[in-house]
């Protein structure tokens, strides 16, 4: 059985659980609400609820097949809301999992797929603050928005801390193929995860904007902060990728500075290596009549003008830093 709770609130409180399979009609009285939560359900149970809470068919169909985009649908008084959860992996992967949430007037059912985050503790968690559950549906859909986006934050800022890292390693040596290999990794995990903050942001700005009998004035603000919560993630994420482009951009200046470095330490030694290799060509040529040939102190004199020479141009370029 893919039901998880099923419960009736009253004034905030726990009344008595539900079935989703009985054939009466649920009858709440209007300081009530039901509060269904799936994970993973066959169709005949989604079918169940679909016939017990008069949920839109489109929407019990999405619902089931999954894999869609966040989004706002209404259905004349009802709504139906699609989440996208995230987890980050082991492996640096970010692993995506998705909620789906039916809201009526009395009645919220959250469908989760592939969530790595129950809904138990945030259940828990709302159970003990009954002056804020009696708000409702819109409160509670709220709370599992809010819930959903918090679990964004720490995958940020994992990233980030991994980023910040390779960025420090980069002003001392070179990265390595794997370090690289790494922060390409993040850059296409982070193209993928704003295809997902965006959609949601849109839901939340709806939401917050949104006529419907479902939400009450006063639950507005709690859509807004959501929706605050959301922008800081995006511009978080937003802010890592231009990180990670400009770790790129330092490294490669960096290498080209210590390239540069090393291409004029070989001028260096090529310019002084020429001075004798210019003068040992001139007297290795062999003819018959050449200068100071016959001379005792050539060859001395000979090789203290090279190494005058050598040691003037060794001395420059130290001065010019190149050696």
């Amino acid at each position: 059985m893919s039901v998880i709770a099923a419960y009736v609130y009253r004034n905030g409180e726990r009344a008595r659980s539900v079935s989703i399979t009985a054939e009466d009609k649920l009858v709440l009285a209007p300081e009530e609400f039901v509060w269904i939560g799936l994970h993973e359900p066959e169709q005949n149970e989604l079918a169940a609820v679909q016939a017990r809470f008069a949920l839109h068919p489109l929407a019990v169909e999405d619902a089931f097949k999954a894999h869609q985009s966040p989004k706002l649908e209404v259905y004349g008084d009802q709504l139906f809301v699609v989440a996208r959860t995230a987890h980050l992996e082991d492996d640096g992967h970010i692993q995506y999992g998705e909620t789906a949430i039916f809201v009526g007037r009395q009645h919220i059912i959250t469908v989760r797929h592939g969530s790595a985050r129950a809904h138990s503790e945030l259940r828990a968690q709302l159970e003990a603050q009954p002056g804020l559950l009696k708000h409702g549906v819109d409160y509670v859909l709220h709370a599992v928005l809010d819930f959903i986006v918090d679990g964004y934050i720490p995958i940020v800022e994992t990233f980030e801390e991994e980023v910040l890292a390779m960025e420090r390693r980069a002003l001392d040596t070179f990265l390595s193929r794997v370090e690289v290999n790494d922060l390409f990794q993040i850059k296409r995990e982070l193209v993928r995860f704003k295809r997902v903050l965006s959609p949601t942001e849109e839901v939340c700005r709806r939401l917050e904007h949104l006529e419907s009998p479902c939400l009450d004035e006063e639950v507005r603000p709690y859509f807004r902060d959501v929706h605050d919560h959301l922008r800081r993630v995006e511009a978080m994420a937003d802010a890592l990728r231009e990180v990670i482009a400009s770790v790129f951009e330092v490294s490669n200046l960096l290498e080209q500075q210590r390239q540069s470095a090393i291409t004029r330490k070989l001028a260096a030694w090529a310019a002084i290596l020429a001075v004798p290799t210019a003068v040992a060509g001139i007297y290795g040529m062999n003819f018959e009549h050449m200068p100071e040939l016959a001379w005792t102190f050539g060859y001395p004199l000979i090789l203290t003008l090279i190494a005058v020479a050598c040691g003037a141009l060794y001395l420059q370029f130290r001065r010019n830093r190149w050696l």
